[in-house]
């Protein structure tokens, strides 16, 4: 029989990703570990390994397809699974799937399911996600629908707060169509006594998350209620986008989808934008001594395999910053109430691709000498150029840099890279007259703008003004470095 190789977990909360390029062809030898798929997900363009060994057979997904994970790529015409660690025994599997096909016969969702696929390695139950994912397998394994697994809770008689009549309609004994639902999005429904057949997804497939259960109640609830769902729906939430008009009405137009990159964008910059209350502080750093020490050093930068940028020179400017201001390292818990203060620092740094704008994060940039920063940049760089970035290239950021001194511009307000507090921008330095007051004279001088957007939940006005001219002091006298860290 031929085996199917599956898409595997691509990460924490990745369910699915679009299809770029089909490595292999039928006929072709795979073996575990080599790449067969590049995908392109919410965060990135990677290259997904195969876990099985032996000849493609029959190859059931096309470029531009839409991709879940468990869904079937290619099966083998003669192969065998690869024996790696991650994959679990027989004995392994029906211990793990015998407690989840009893609870599902019994019409009740297991309280630690753990069904694997062969080639899998054991899921992580940190995260909703992983354990949506799972239920889903467990309902696979009984041949149960989503409704038959888990049927509708049963209504407990206790008082409830009298809110509008399309909140108090829900899901009555007769039958209906299965729902792009899961189990928690479905509870979180009945808790806001939402009809969840009347919420329109807006996930994969017309998939209903929780913000569209949120959303939907908040837009039936109105302000007069909004009190009622608040401790269940939490604090804040993106109203759903208005409905545009038929542009074709006035002349012609061409429909593009967005790529799954750019969607995320989409979705994480208008979350920070509704979530941060932004501000933006401005201020010139003379970078005249600087650029001459850039110049000197850049050969030194080169033998190593990097580039001396004002973009690694930042970074390590930026990393001494943020020990002397630890509160623009943290992150704000509203629901808490607590601030999130990170003994780690993990720098994000903006990249244009083709693709849309990127944010790879490199570590522990406090450790780091500006020439060890610089090659590793320009290894980043490069990886997100060629679609080589993982999931993990992008996660655990503490702070943000972004430069478009490449392409011009004086000063703009960089859009906070949610859950992080702060986000520097740089743009192109230029020469201008500076009155030198020790001289009694003008001098040209090179001068690089810098923008600093801060969460004012956090961060006051003062501090934001303070932390920038740190920075600005730094780069004029990089000697600064080296006497306060």
């Amino acid at each position: 029989m031929a085996i199917e190789f599956k898409l595997p977990e691509l990460g924490e909360n990745i369910e699915s990703g679009d299809l770029v390029r089909v490595i292999v062809s039928p006929g072709a030898q795979v073996n575990a570990g080599d790449p067969v798929i590049e995908l392109e997900t919410d965060k990135a363009v990677i290259e997904v390994p195969s876990t099985i060994s032996g000849t493609v057979g029959e190859i059931k997904v096309k470029q531009g397809d839409k991709l879940k994970v468990g869904q079937v790529i290619f099966t083998l015409a003669e192969g065998k699974t690869a024996e790696t660690k991650a994959t679990p025994t027989a004995e392994a599997e029906s211990t793990t799937a015998a407690p989840a096909q009893e609870a599902l016969s019994a019409g009740a969702p297991p309280e630690q399911p753990k069904p694997v696929d062969a080639g899998r390695a054991p899921q992580d139950f940190r995260t909703q996600e992983a354990a949506r994912d799972t239920y889903a397998r467990a309902r696979e394994l009984e041949g149960k629908s989503e409704e038959e697994a888990f049927p509708p809770d049963v209504r407990r008689e206790e008082p409830q707060p009298v809110v509008p009549a399309q909140l108090t309609k829900t899901a009555g004994p007769e039958h209906r169509p299965p729902l792009p639902a899961s189990p928690a999005v479905r509870r979180l429904a009945r808790e806001l006594g939402v009809d969840v057949y009347n919420v329109r997804g807006s996930g994969a497939g017309e998939r209903i998350l929780e913000d569209d259960v949120k959303a939907y109640a908040k837009s039936v609830i109105g302000s007069a209620g909004a009190a009622i769902a608040g401790a269940a729906m939490g604090s804040g939430f993106v109203r759903p986008a208005p409905q545009l008009p038929d542009f074709s009405k006035w002349g012609p137009i061409e429909k593009v989808s967005m790529r799954a990159i750019r969607r995320k964008t989409a979705e994480h910059l208008a979350e920070a934008w509704n979530t941060i209350p932004h501000v933006t502080q401005h201020d010139l750093a003379d970078i005249t001594e600087l650029e001459e020490l850039r110049k000197r050093f850049s050969a030194k930068a080169e033998v190593a395999g990097g580039k001396m940028t004002v973009t690694a020179i930042a970074l390590k400017v930026v990393a001494s910053a943020l020990k002397v201001f630890p509160q623009f390292n943290a992150s704000v818990d509203v629901r808490g109430e607590e601030v999130i203060y990170k003994r780690y620092i993990h720098i994000g740094v903006a990249v244009d691709t083709d693709r849309g704008l990127l944010v790879p994060v490199i570590r522990d940039v406090d450790r780091k000498n500006i020439v060890e920063l610089a090659v590793e940049l320009a290894q980043i760089s490069l990886k997100a150029r060629n679609k080589k970035l993982t999931p993990e290239d992008m996660e655990g950021g503490t702070f943000t840099i972004t430069n478009l001194g490449g392409v011009g511009g004086t000063y703009f307000t960089p859009i906070v890279n949610y859950p992080e507090v702060a986000i520097l921008g740089m743009s192109r330095s230029r020469i201008e007259p500076v009155w030198v007051k020790d001289k009694d004279k003008f001098e040209p001088r090179l001068m690089l703008p810098v923008s600093l957007s801060y969460d004012h939940r956090l961060i006051d006005g003062a501090d934001a003004a303070r932390f920038v001219r740190w920075v600005v002091e730094a780069l004029e006298q990089p000697f600064l470095l080296s006497v306060q860290g």
